[in-house]
């Protein structure tokens, strides 16, 4: 398959200058020999759980609510959409797949105009202890990342469809899109920053195993860029759902990944509440090809 490069400018070149600003302090990684391997289980005694050696800048990070020109996913990586759900309890895990599952469905294909979406997991985050017993739930994710590679994302694709119809559909355009949103409350502490996928060089990104107890996968760590524009949206409500691009199979000049991480913003109060969220993570297919029934999640 070849691709035309076009240009798609950011209103945010210059940085949005003027915007609500934070100093976050972000953990990057300094790149180095040997491939870095992050575990998400805990690993053999003597071994780090996080590979390579890491990098922590502090750097501004815009509100994005403040912005002239809305994000949009396919030039910045990222678009905050109103959207509410009918979901009260997250920690009802039917309620999630048979009722959040179709309205994440409906909402992608609408932002998007994919022609077939397929969700394939999800993940309940809290930063407190006492939330990640009660819910199941994992700690915020406070490194620079993003959740896959061109290898990875490319490999999902086969990892959730049979065969005959992931041949198919790697021919055309598939993308995966991380489907952010608070719960319980708006976020008062730990929120989501993203970098305009514009702002992002190819050799910023580090290829990094993540090793399982049965398989191993890949993301992408990030080096620290000083041109890397970051944004995060304030005070999120659990009527909005941010939409991040993690992965596409266009290499016209279309947002292909978007970094983000978890910060603590300096600006939260003492007694804020602990920040809850979900992230639903799906592939999308444009374009209309034969089907065969997807492999169950």
């Amino acid at each position: 398959m070849s691709f035309v490069l076009i240009e798609l400018p950011s209103p945010f070149e210059n940085g949005a200058p003027g915007l609500p600003t934070v100093a976050g302090e972000l953990n990057y990684l300094t790149p180095t020999a040997e491939k870095p391997i992050n575990y998400a289980y805990t690993p053999p005694p003597g071994v780090a759980r996080r590979g390579g050696r890491p990098d922590r800048r502090r750097v501004p990070i815009r509100d994005a609510r403040q912005l002239g020109r809305a994000p949009t996913l396919d030039r910045e990586g990222f678009v905050l959409i109103d959207h509410a759900t009918s979901v009260q309890n997250f920690t009802d895990e039917g309620a999630i797949r048979e009722t959040y599952y179709p309205e994440v469905e409906a909402l992608l294909k609408h932002a998007t105009g994919a022609e077939h979406v397929v969700i394939f997991d999800h993940t309940l985050r809290s930063d407190s202890a006492l939330g990640q017993e009660q819910r199941g739930a994992r700690e915020p994710v406070r490194f620079v990342h993003n959740d896959y590679t061109h290898r990875s994302g490319r490999r999902r694709v086969s990892d959730h469809l049979e065969p005959d119809e992931a041949a198919r559909r790697l021919q055309g355009r598939h993308a995966v899109v991380n489907v952010w949103r608070a719960i319980g409350g708006p976020v008062e502490e730990a929120p989501l920053a993203v970098c305009d996928a514009q702002s992002i060089a190819a050799d910023d990104l580090i290829p990094t195993d993540l090793a399982y107890p049965d398989r191993v996968g890949e993301v992408y760590s990030v080096r620290y860029n000083a041109g890397h524009r970051w944004f995060y949206f304030s005070a999120m409500r659990p009527d909005e759902a941010l939409l991040i691009k993690t992965y596409d199979s266009l290499e016209d000049g279309t947002a292909r990944f978007s970094a983000h991480s978890a910060f603590d913003d300096p600006t939260s109060r003492a007694s804020a509440r602990p920040r809850e969220s979900i992230e639903v993570r799906a592939l999308l297919f444009f374009g209309k090809v034969d089907r065969v029934r997807p492999r169950s999640p």
